[in-house]
C-alpha cells in the first residue's frame, strides 16, 4: 500500500500543476479535435474518388479516430509529456529533493506514468465523444480497443522515459528530440498518411514500427469490428514491444538516478 499511496500522490501533484496551467489543458483538448476533424474531412473527400460509394463524415471519422488517437493524442501526451516532465524535474532539482524524502523511486516512476496515462484517457474520451456526436458508430470489442490503447500508452511512456533520461538534458532539447524521433515514426506508422498508399519498401519497414501496429490494430477493431484472432500479429507485437519499453524505461530511469546522486 505504501507504493500505491506514494504513486497517487505523485500523480496528483503532476495533474494539479497541469490544472493550474489552464491554457495547456485547452490546447491539449483542441489539438486532437483539430487533427480528428482534418483527418475525417480528408478521408471523406478522398472517398469520393477512391470508393464506389462516398463515406459520410461519421464513417470517415470512424477511420480517422484511431489514427488521431495514436498519432496525435497519445503520442504527444504520453511520449512528449513524459519527456517534458522528466527533463523539468531534473532542471528544477526535484530529483535531488527526492533523495532526501521517504518517497521511493518506484512510486515516482509509476506516478509520472500514471499521470500521463490519465491525460491520455481524457483525450481518448474526448476524441470518441466528438466522433460519436458527428455520426461515427464504433464497432468491435470495447475491452479489446481499451487494451490496445493501454499498450500504446505503456509504449509511449516507456519510450518517453528512455528519451527524457538519456538524451534530453534541458527543456530546449525536448521539441528537437520529440520531432526527430517521433515525426518519422508517425508518418511511417500511417498516422498522417494512410499506410495502404505506401510503396512496398516503406510498408515492409513499417512492420517494425509500433505506431503502425497501434494504428492498424485499433482501426481494424473500432472501424471494421475485427476480433483478437484477426489482429493477432499487431496485438502480439504491441504486447511484446510495450513490455520491453517499460523495462527499458525503468532501467534508464534508474541510471539517471545514479547519475543525479553523484552530481
Amino acid at each position: 500500500m505504501k507504493y500505491w499511496y506514494e504513486t497517487i500522490a505523485v500523480t496528483r501533484r503532476i495533474l494539479t500543476e497541469l490544472w493550474r496551467r489552464r491554457r495547456s489543458l485547452v490546447f491539449w483538448a483542441m489539438f486532437p479535435i483539430a487533427v480528428l476533424l482534418l483527418n475525417g474531412l480528408i478521408f471523406a473527400e478522398r472517398s469520393k474518388t477512391a470508393l464506389p460509394e462516398p463515406l459520410t463524415l461519421g464513417q470517415a471519422l470512424e477511420r480517422a479516430a484511431p489514427a488521431t488517437l495514436v498519432g496525435a493524442a497519445l503520442f504527444f501526451s504520453c511520449l512528449g509529456g513524459s519527456v517534458a516532465t522528466v527533463v523539468a524535474e531534473r532542471e528544477q532539482r526535484t530529483l535531488k529533493r527526492l533523495f532526501l524524502s521517504p518517497l521511493s523511486g518506484v512510486a515516482y516512476f509509476l506516478g509520472i506514468g500514471l499521470a500521463h496515462g490519465v491525460i491520455a484517457i481524457g483525450q481518448t474520451v474526448l476524441v470518441v465523444a466528438v466522433s460519436v456526436m458527428l455520426g461515427a458508430t464504433f464497432q468491435g470489442s470495447p475491452l479489446l480497443a481499451g487494451t490496445i490503447i493501454l499498450l500504446s500508452i505503456l509504449t509511449y511512456v516507456g519510450v518517453g522515459f528512455i528519451l527524457g533520461t538519456q538524451l534530453a538534458r534541458r527543456t530546449e532539447d525536448i521539441n528537437t528530440l520529440v520531432s526527430a524521433f517521433g515525426v518519422p515514426l508517425l508518418i511511417l506508422g500511417g498516422a498522417f498518411v494512410p499506410a495502404f498508399i505506401f510503396p512496398k519498401v516503406l510498408l515492409n519497414l513499417a512492420q517494425y514500427n509500433p505506431v503502425y501496429h497501434m494504428n492498424e490494430a485499433l482501426t481494424k477493431v473500432v472501424a471494421e469490428g475485427d476480433d483478437l484472432s484477426q489482429i493477432a500479429p499487431h496485438f502480439r507485437f504491441l504486447a511484446i514491444f510495450a513490455s520491453l519499453m517499460v523495462v527499458a524505461g525503468w532501467i534508464s530511469y534508474r541510471r539517471m538516478l545514479q547519475v543525479e546522486r553523484r552530481l
